[in-house]
This record gives C-alpha cells, structure tokens and sequence, in this order.
C-alpha cells in the first residue's frame, strides 16, 4: 500500500465517519504536507447547520487552525469525492496545490448531489443566473473607499 492509498483511505474512513456521527453526506478529507496530514474533516452540513460545511472547507479550517496560516502552499487534499465548485473555490484560495478524488460527479449525482447545474450557472452572465447578482451602482464610489483604504493600509496582510 502506498503512502497515497494510506490519504486516501483515511479521507474515505472520515465519510463514514461523519455519516455514523449523523454530521452530513458521505464525504472525507484530508489535507497533506510533506507526508503528513496537516488537516482533516468531514461533511458536517447537518451537524452545524452550515450549508458551507463540507469535507474540503472543514479540512481546510482544521489544516489553517493547526497550522496557524491561511497559505496551505505546498499541500495536497484527498478527498472521497470530486469537489464541487464552492470547495474548488475554498482549495484555490487556501493555496493547495493538487487535488486527489476518488468517486467521480456520476457517483455523487446518483445519490442526489449534481453539482452540474451549479456549474451552469457559473457560466452565465451574473445578472442572468438564477440567483441573480446585481451590481448597485450608486454604491461602487463609497465601497471604492474601502478598497482604496485597504490598498494603502501598511498593516494589511495580502492573501
């Protein structure tokens, strides 16, 4: 067995594990650095009454806690199914730099999770989704204010 199937199986024994506890779906993670698990979680959606909640975004806040940084550079997460589209978007931002899965979007719409129309959406325009986004014009000057005060602020931390 490798090192790999080891991250592997460990994500998938943290879906059972979530199930068993009543926190979610059938989804695990684990975060690993340089052979180590530096993060770990499970779908706890139910559990915490947090639609966020998912295996990936719980490892990601368990690895980020341990190690006391936001930046998981130089870090692989496995996980026991493709992640959707809100999890891609937490493991770019985390900084992980690759992505290993086990069952595919077949598996996970077949058990009632299609992540398909989630990404449909995200190719249209954003006023055209159906949850549509809409920019108040009126109010981009004053948000500008912010932005600006950010980009000058000596004691801001760029992430």
């Amino acid at each position: 067995m490798s090192e790999q199937d080891g991250f592997m199986r460990r994500a998938i024994a943290l879906a059972y594990q979530g199930m068993a506890g009543g926190h979610g779906g059938p989804f695990g993670a684990v975060i690993v650095r340089e052979g180590k698990i530096i993060g770990e979680g499970h779908n706890r959606v139910l559990s915490a009454c947090d639609p966020t909640a998912h295996a990936e975004v719980t490892a990601i806040r368990d690895a980020a806690q341990r190690e006391q940084k936001f930046d998981l550079s130089g870090s692989t997460i496995y996980v026991s199914g493709m992640p959707c589209p809100m999890c891609m978007a937490a493991i770019f931002w985390a900084r992980i730099e690759r992505v290993y899965y086990a069952c595919g979007p077949a598996d996970a719409e077949a058990i009632g999770f299609d992540d398909d129309e989630f990404y449909r959406q995200l190719e249209k325009r954003p006023e055209e989704r159906s949850v549509p986004a809409i920019q108040l014009d009126e109010f981009v000057e004053e948000a500008r204010g912010a932005y600006a005060a950010w980009a000058a602020s000596p004691a801001k931390v760029p992430y």
